[in-house]
């Protein structure tokens, strides 16, 4: 019998495995940057994963809806398919970057995922741990297709899964799908319940079908459900004249009816089988959303109509299986309002960066191919400038504005030189440098207009300053000459004199690289491990077939 604490939890090779992820600064691209120079919307290229790591310090908790539809079509990308190689693979690649997701989600966040059938249940588990059980809103299901696919010798496919997590369910928003169109009513009769007793004061109930006259105490039956009226009804110009009580089985008890009556709601009665519905006033109601995004609920787009959208942008480079503007538009609206964040770090041809500009939301968008420049950038630019033509732009009346910043990842700092050891990489100039050890140590980058010492800073009395030059004595004492009292320094140096070492208490003397050696993986750009580009192989294999 083992004293071991056991827990439910999914378990795969390589699980166990911690990536030490380098903090990797952003550089702005200013000759693909577009429009509103003061816009804060991001498109990023380089490794997600690093992407999402660089963007952690500035961006944890602020992210209102993270929307990705990363790889999961593996099959037969693997050589040894089918023997639990590729699936430790492919979940090897999600938890890390579900972990760094999770951690820029606002406290109210929500985080959707579209899926397969065939990685679905390994996604849901592994969420399940990543963003506790607890904070599962529920699973939407995405008719895709207009005809099935039969991909599965059992049975045609036509649906697809969205997985929608919290970052805490307590403070998370209801999924809404817009107001109510006009006035909307709701059973108040709900089969199962007990039956109980209401009293309905005059003019609170509104009649449709019946007309003004004496009602006598009867039963109004129907099938599976009957509604007895205990007292004589008059109704007068629509509606009862007196109080009356209804026997049946009520979705509500009386001190609940009597609180909606009271702020003025009331309930109309359509038929003559006597059944009341509330009314819920269509100024002010907000319509939750269900769980089937469907064409016949929605109107919902499919892969028939992103693809006419994907070879309407970009012609005879079209993407492959986009989803569509109407999709992610229902998401990012259900649990989003203007101004708000919304991330994608698996963008593909850029729709989710496409909608949320076009709605109102600020956005990140991470993409690692070729599809940042060839795909993404054409398509925000034609967005910014309201020439994207597409069926959500006119819905929308969307005329363009706005702007984006383009960004690269920075190159690793530390890069092996011809004695195998770590050198700052030569792409590195003072501002890139200061920049990159303020991340590396948990400042944030502010440099001072006055004291060329002040780099940054972790608290408004806890700074950094970085250099490459040599560090003495004397420059060690002018510095602390012009720090406040209550003050603290980590000065990051190349070398600097043996006595600056211990020298103030307040001041902490360092050496690149050695500091920051062993802390994380220097000199590796690429995390996909080979699934993105083995799935767009696929692709096109498939396509050609």
């Amino acid at each position: 019998m083992t004293n071991k604490k056991q827990k439910l939890e999914l378990t795969w090779i390589g699980k166990d495995e911690e990536l030490k992820l380098e903090p990797r600064i952003l550089i702005e691209d200013p000759d693909k940057s577009y429009g509103d120079k003061s816009a804060e919307n991001m498109l990023i290229h380089g490794d997600n994963l690093l992407a999402l790591k660089a963007l952690e310090q500035d961006f944890a908790g602020r992210i209102k809806c993270i929307y990705i539809d990363p790889p999961y079509n593996t099959g037969n990308a693997f050589e040894h398919y089918d023997d639990g190689i590729e699936h430790s693979t492919w979940l090897n690649l999600m938890k890390p970057r579900l972990e760094i997701l999770r951690s820029l989600l606002s406290k109210d966040g929500i985080i959707f995922i579209s899926i397969d059938d065939e990685e679905q249940a390994y996604l849901k588990v592994l969420c399940d741990e990543v963003f506790e059980r607890k904070n599962y809103c529920g699973t939407l299901v995405w008719e895709k297709k207009r005809k099935p696919s039969f991909l599965n010798a059992q049975m045609g496919t036509i649906t697809e899964s969205v997985l929608s997590y919290a970052k805490n369910r307590v403070f998370a928003p209801a999924f809404v799908s817009g107001k109510v169109s006009g006035d909307e009513t709701y059973p108040l009769y709900n089969a199962g319940n007990s039956r109980g007793v209401l009293s309905f004061k005059p003019g609170s109930l509104k009649f449709l079908k019946h007309r003004d006259a004496i009602y006598k105490q009867q039963e109004f039956r129907e099938d599976t459900s009957v509604v007895k009226l205990l007292d004589d009804l008059i109704v007068e110009n629509g509606s009862n004249k007196n109080e009356i009580r209804l026997e049946g089985e009520w979705r509500y008890g009386q001190a609940t009816l009597n609180e909606q009556l009271n702020n003025g709601e009331y309930y109309i009665v359509k038929t003559l089988k006597f059944r009341p519905r509330r009314v819920f006033s269509g100024n002010d109601k907000e319509k939750k959303i269900h769980n089937l995004l469907d064409r016949a609920h929605f109107d919902m787009a499919t892969y028939e109509d992103s693809a006419q959208e994907t070879i309407k942008l970009f012609g005879d480079n079209p993407f492959d299986y986009p989803k569509p503007e109407k999709l992610i538009s229902t998401l990012i609206s259900a649990v989003t309002k203007k101004d708000d964040w919304v991330l994608d770090s698996f963008l593909g041809s850029g729709t989710t960066s496409a909608v949320a500009h076009k709605t109102g939301r600020k956005h990140i968008g991470i993409e690692f191919g070729q599809h940042a420049e060839t795909h993404c950038l054409p398509r925000l630019k034609k967005v910014i400038d309201g020439t994207d033509g597409l069926k959500l732009s006119e819905e929308l009346d969307w005329k363009g504005g706005g702007g984006f910043k383009f960004y690269n990842l920075a190159p690793s700092l530390l890069r092996k030189d011809s004695f195998g050891n770590f050198v700052i990489d030569e792409n590195y100039n003072a501002n890139m440098l200061a920049a990159a050890m303020c991340k590396h140590e948990g400042f944030k980058f502010y440099p001072d207009e006055t004291l060329y010492w002040k780099h940054g800073k972790s608290t408004e009395a806890d700074f950094i300053f970085v250099t490459t030059g040599f560090i003495t004595a004397e420059q060690l004492d002018k510095v602390h000459s012009e720090m406040k009292a209550g003050e603290s320094l980590l000065i990051c140096a190349k070398s600097f004199a043996p006595e600056c070492e211990n020298r103030f208490a307040n001041i902490t003397v360092k050496k690149i690289p050695q500091m920051i050696l062993g802390k994380c993986e220097f000199a590796k750009d690429n995390y996909d491990l080979n699934i993105i580009k083995a799935t767009e192989a696929q692709a096109e294999e498939s396509n050609e077939a």
